[in-house]
């Protein structure tokens, strides 16, 4: 591979290309916009298989460092890794500290009337009226991939928060309840499923494929009296985001 800028890692294992790959990106000498060289060139200079190469250029994706397309080829979109977020999601404050690393940009805010399988998956009345506010959930600069999106769903009393979640991306907007209403969260039940993205504009949104496999995280906010006070569905392409959890006896 003459476009190496050193000689390969001695232990040609996907972690050790990948960085080294990485390493390439980050200095600038696969610069953005440019294709790094075939899976073939990699595995010949590599001395590895393909099966190898593909993983390691899996984790160079996972970063945000480079898209990958059929007939194109691997192409550098970014100079800069991503922080990578593995939450534990078990307390509250894991999900304060998820929404200061991933902004919310908001994509609409508006009134709905939940009907249906979406009534039975939120576990309210068919035909229960809310306040919906979709996101995207961004890590880095404007130029990242999203992270997922995020529908959430509040009493529609609230609704002039609206104009305060936009002003405060970085905050959880259950957080920006309590501190408006002073209705404090009590208990938050989740439910991680996976799920196949079929909504082309959600798709076109978070720059997949319809079909795309992903994570649908449901949390259903509960108040000091019991009451659901605001329920959120998140998408997540499998490749972007992953819940990691410590179970102690």
């Amino acid at each position: 591979m003459n476009d190496a800028h050193e000689p390969a890692p001695q232990k040609a294992n996907f972690s050790n290309i990948a960085r080294h790959l990485t390493e390439g990106i980050t200095s600038g000498h696969f610069a953005v916009g440019t294709l790094l060289p075939t899976e073939l060139e990699l595995c010949k200079h590599y001395g590895t298989s393909r099966h190898t190469v593909r993983a390691a250029l899996a984790e160079l994706q996972e970063l945000g460092l480079v898209s990958r397309r059929k007939n194109v080829g691997t192409r550098v979109v970014s100079a800069k890794p991503r922080p990578r977020f593995r939450p534990s999601l078990a307390s509250v404050d894991d999900l304060v500290q998820f929404g200061a690393e991933h902004q919310r940009v908001v994509q609409a805010i508006g009134p709905t009337t939940v009907t249906g399988e979406l009534a039975r998956e939120l576990g309210c009345a068919d035909g229960a009226p809310w306040l919906r506010i979709s996101s995207l959930r961004m890590v880095g600069d404007e130029d990242a991939l999203p992270i997922g999106w995020t529908d959430v769903y509040i009493d529609p009393g609230y609704a002039d928060i609206a104009e305060v979640v936009r002003a405060s991306p970085d905050s959880l907007i259950s957080s920006l309840i309590e501190d408006r209403y002073d209705r404090h969260i009590a208990e938050i039940h989740q439910d991680v499923r996976a799920f196949t993205i079929t909504d082309g504009a959600m798709a076109d949104k978070l720059q997949v494929k319809t079909g795309t496999t992903a994570l649908k995280i449901v949390r259903r906010y509960f108040d000091d009296e019991g009451d659901v006070f605001e329920i959120s569905v998140s998408v997540h392409p499998a490749d972007r985001f992953s819940v990691s959890m410590q179970l102690r006896r």
